[in-house]
């Protein structure tokens, strides 16, 4: 969450719908966003069971055009854009010159343009970077007129069908227009929960009538900021800003998957020289998840040991996972303490806790893969 004056804070075009649902507005990313409404630990468990609606209208959305708009847009990322079909959508991020992550995206190929969905925060720099780096080579549509609404949970499918029966045979990171009760949407079968779930782009005038005929289904109840950390955590999904930076790589953050092999062995993208070399060679650190053995949260930046007392890397994101029903964490650690099952200890409270390494994600990853 932010500090600054409410005056100064953006609103979504749902902000009257979050405060007659009694969400409880706080400042996030430069705007007032509902952090819960009948409480983060319900809420959590409400989308892992049924379905849960989230207003995510404070992410950046643009389409990108030109003849060779994925050509240019790849010497941004590491992502394969050229070889993305249509109708599909790919993650990847921004890097800088010494391989360091800008901020990470959505990017999905349309019949004649290239749809780009950034993070909040990030929004302002990511248009200025591509503005900066690719004028000529392509023209850059900034969607500010757009809301973008999440719904997630093994109940969501069943929902929007009811309203949409074409979206039930969308498969996982799939992209389509679809009307939706009457209103016209750009839908993709993608989140940031883990589970089974749409991302739905509509014009903002639009947005609370989609909003009300999506929580009318008896599945669906809305969702605020804590909870959508906290399942994104469960899922050992990166946070931009607390799990990945400016200072991380895509190899130490365990985001390999995420470069194609043209990619890794071709290179194109800023920082491709210290990636290709980290992955030929390894790197000193890496990112992995932590299970502590006790009841006590570890919180970012809390200090991580051997059992002997020596420091070996920093929480950076940790809380309480509801569906694991303890706490959970991710955090950096040098290579030879990364194998799951390593022994740990977490400074919390400037008293040593026991923990250890584990595979991501805590919870399985439930995605509709068709």
């Amino acid at each position: 969450m932010t500090d600054a004056p409410t005056e100064s804070l953006k609103r979504t075009p749902l902000d009257s719908l979050h405060r007659e649902l009694g969400g409880r507005m706080v400042p996030f990313a430069g705007y007032e966003m509902p952090v819960q409404y009948e409480g983060i630990l319900a809420e959590h468990l409400h989308t892992r069971s049924h379905a849960g609606l989230f207003d995510v209208s404070h992410m950046g959305q643009a389409r990108l055009w030109g003849p060779d708009a994925d050509a240019a847009f790849e010497t941004l990322v590491p992502g394969d854009v050229v070889e993305l079909p249509r109708g599909r959508i790919r993650y990847t991020m921004f890097t800088n010159e010494k391989g360091g992550i800008l901020d990470d995206l959505m990017i999905a190929r349309r019949d004649d343009h290239l749809f780009l969905v950034v993070n909040a925060a990030c929004k302002d720099a990511d248009f200025a970077h591509i503005e900066a780096k690719l004028a000529g080579r392509l023209k850059m549509e900034i969607l500010a007129d757009r809301a973008l609404l999440a719904l997630q949970g093994p109940g969501a499918d069943v929902a929007l069908a009811r309203l949409a029966p074409a979206s039930s045979a969308m498969p996982f990171m799939s992209i389509a227009d679809i009307k939706i009760a009457g209103i016209d949407c750009q839908v993709t079968r993608s989140g940031y929960t883990g589970e089974d779930g749409f991302e739905i782009s509509v014009s903002a005038g639009w947005a609370k009538e989609l909003a009300r005929a999506l929580l009318a289904q008896p599945e669906v109840k809305p969702i605020g900021l804590g909870a959508r950390d906290s399942l994104r955590l469960e899922a050992g999904l990166c946070l931009y800003g607390s799990d990945i930076d400016e200072t991380t790589t895509p190899i130490e953050a365990s985001l390999l998957w995420t470069i194609s092999k043209r990619r890794r062995e071709h290179g194109g993208f800023p920082g491709a020289a210290v990636v290709q070399k980290q992955i030929a060679q390894g790197v000193s650190r890496r990112r992995v998840g932590i299970l502590p053995e006790g009841k006590a949260p570890a919180r970012a930046h809390t200090v991580v040991t051997d059992e002997k007392g020596a420091p070996v890397g920093e929480i950076t994101s940790g809380g309480y996972g509801p569906s694991v029903g303890g706490p959970v964490a991710m955090g950096y650690v040098q290579t030879a303490f990364a194998a799951p099952g390593t022994p740990l200890q977490l400074i919390v409270r400037e008293r040593a806790q026991p923990a250890r390494v584990v595979k991501l994600p805590f919870t399985e990853h439930r995605y509709f893969k068709g």
